[in-house]
């Protein structure tokens, strides 16, 4: 099918607008190519839309900057003990040799900002090479009133982790929020938020636009590339790849009007549609809890369907499936909203004192303070046979009023909606929740009272609560002797249902250190890149720190616009 004349000259085509997308482009242009940014969906941004958009990158500029003690050889040998036998040593040293430079550039041709979280912990503590404080970096918020109309294309968080309808709370505000009423400093920095928004809603905004997280790297990149003229076009999507003589060279798609042109390219294609999370038939084969009809809610943008893999694949490249697993996990609970069932990420609730998690025998299954990629496979563990992958997150009223549960506020927000709802379920009783959930009630008060005798003391022998570093950092400083770990007494008692979840997916395209796809016989596919999710997991499948799909993300789209353009990393 010929071009035509909706689809101008390219070096460069991007196929999805998720921060892999839009790093890629922005690599590509400032390199002086042609670049165009196809998304198939409405919205920009993809799944990082809906993160943090921590980064995991070793050595940074502003480590140095804060005199934190790393180095490349200590972050590569984390990696390999991380990834075990998964391990893939030419695109993990490529991560860590480029990952610093690949933020600077990011942070030198866009208003997207990084500060280091000194708080943050490698994931896997005990393992050679972590660090405490050294690797993951948070974005700082940004304007999106600097974005101008386009802000209106940029696709919001998770509806459930916002408030007053278009809210969006930043990672570093969170622990002001929950200080509400008892600080007044905390106080007065959540009024200041609520005024902005009432202030955006009044200038006709569809939702606050003091952008943190994802949102807000989201909003500077798209702004970098609108500045040097990139067009980032929605309701665009690609079809087929184009190949001549063996190399990619353009694409087919479909615009928003519905007409169908091939679109050639000089250099090459990107392929950072953002995975299969939301592909049905990948999800069976390729987790096995789905297989068995037990289940699953993604996180990640509803758009990521396993475009970019299935025309890969067409074109002749290799799904790489030897992973430690298949996805990035995370447990997730189910909001009913007016606009349907929406999932919620737990990350911080788990390891609060006073929370523990059960099965649908009552039991607990492992320690709710580990990590949410590590919960999750406890969880599918724990119901292997069961119906359905289901737990439950208990607390008692202290805990509950104080760290609040899932979307359930600590005080002083209001339950009663999450109650009227069926989310929050409470009882005075640990035998009159039980009967609520219709889990097994003798189980339960057995695990409470059995944890109960060893929380007096801040001890959790059956599953180690808060002995690991990274446990600790998710709990309650403020709480001794052991920040996680709480007796449940106070009642009502309150629960909430979780789930398995995931944040994107780990299986992806076999790639080199370039992000260049390769073939069945290892050769690079000449013409046709893959980054973010799209790209099989540098870490194996594994999740060794907070930001590190990001972090890949941006790393390998710097590498694969350099290498477009012909230049050295």
């Amino acid at each position: 099918m010929a071009a035509s004349a909706f689809s101008p000259p390219a070096d460069v085509i991007v196929l999805g607008s998720g921060i892999g997308g839009l790093v890629a482009a922005l690599s590509a242009a400032v390199a002086g190519l042609r670049v165009v940014v196809l998304e198939k969906s409405a919205l920009v941004g993809g799944t990082t839309a809906h993160s943090e958009a921590m980064v995991w990158v070793p050595c940074s500029a502003q480590a140095r900057a804060a005199g934190v003690s790393d180095s490349r050889d200590a972050a590569l040998t984390y990696l390999r003990a991380a990834a075990g036998a998964q391990a893939r040593e030419a695109t993990a040293r490529a991560f860590v040799e480029h990952a610093a430079s690949a933020l600077a550039f990011v942070e030198q041709h866009s208003a997207a900002r990084w500060t280091l979280t000194t708080a943050s912990i490698d994931y896997l503590p005990d393992l050679p090479g972590a660090t405490r404080g050294a690797r993951a970096l948070t974005p700082q918020p940004f304007d999106g009133r600097r974005l101008g109309a386009p802000f209106a294309r940029l696709r919001a968080p998770l509806s459930t982790t916002m408030i007053l309808g278009g809210l969006a709370i930043a990672s570093d505000d969170l622990p002001h929020y929950y200080r509400v009423g008892r600080s007044l400093r905390s106080t007065a920095v959540v009024a200041s938020r609520v005024l902005r928004y009432v202030g955006d809603r009044l200038r006709g905004y569809p939702r606050g636009t003091a952008l943190g997280g994802g949102n807000g790297v989201l909003a500077a990149l798209l702004l970098a590339l609108q500045e040097r003229g990139v067009p980032v076009l929605t309701q665009a999507r690609a079809t087929a790849l184009l190949r001549h003589g063996g190399r990619v060279d353009g694409v087919r798609w479909t615009d928003a009007a519905g007409r169908v042109a091939d679109w050639p390219c000089r250099r090459g294609v990107v392929l950072a549609t953002g995975g299969f999370p939301f592909s049905a038939e990948l999800q069976r084969r390729h987790y096995p809890h789905v297989a068995a009809g037990q289940g699953h809610h993604s996180l990640s943008a509803e758009t990521n369907t396993g475009d970019g893999i299935a025309m890969a694949l067409a074109a002749g490249a290799v799904l790489e499936t030897d992973v430690q697993q298949p996805a990035a996990w995370a447990p997730a609970s189910l909001v009913p909203t007016p606009r349907g069932v929406v999932p919620f990420p737990h990350f911080g609730d788990r390891a609060k004192p006073g929370v523990i998690a059960v099965d649908r025998r009552g039991r607990r299954f492992v320690s709710e303070a580990t990590t949410y990629h590590l919960f999750v496979p406890a969880l599918l563990r724990a119901c292997s046979g069961d119906r359905q992958a289901e737990a439950w997150l208990i607390a008692d009223h202290r805990a509950q009023r104080r760290y609040g549960l899932g979307v359930a506020p600590p005080f002083p927000g209001r339950l009663q909606p999450h109650l009227r709802s069926g989310y929050l379920l409470r009882d005075d009783t640990l035998a009159g929740l039980a009967a609520r959930l219709g889990i097994d009630a003798a189980g339960l008060q057995q695990t409470v009272d059995d944890f109960n005798r060893h929380a007096e003391r801040g001890e959790d022998p059956a599953f180690h609560k808060g002995r690991s570093d990274y446990d600790r950092s998710q709990g309650d400083a403020g709480h001794a002797p052991n920040p996680c770990v709480a007796p449940l007494r106070q009642g009502p008692y309150y629960a909430v249902r979780i789930v398995p979840g995931d944040l994107g997916t780990f299986i992806g395209l076999r790639a080199d250190a370039h992000a260049r796809v390769l073939g069945a016989g290892g050769e690079p596919i000449e013409g046709l890149y893959a980054v973010g999710t799209e790209m099989a997991s540098a870490m194996g499948g594994s999740y060794p720190g907070a930001g590190i799909t990001v972090g890949g993300a941006i790393t390998f789209a710097y590498l694969a616009g350099r290498h477009l353009a012909g230049l050295a990393p």
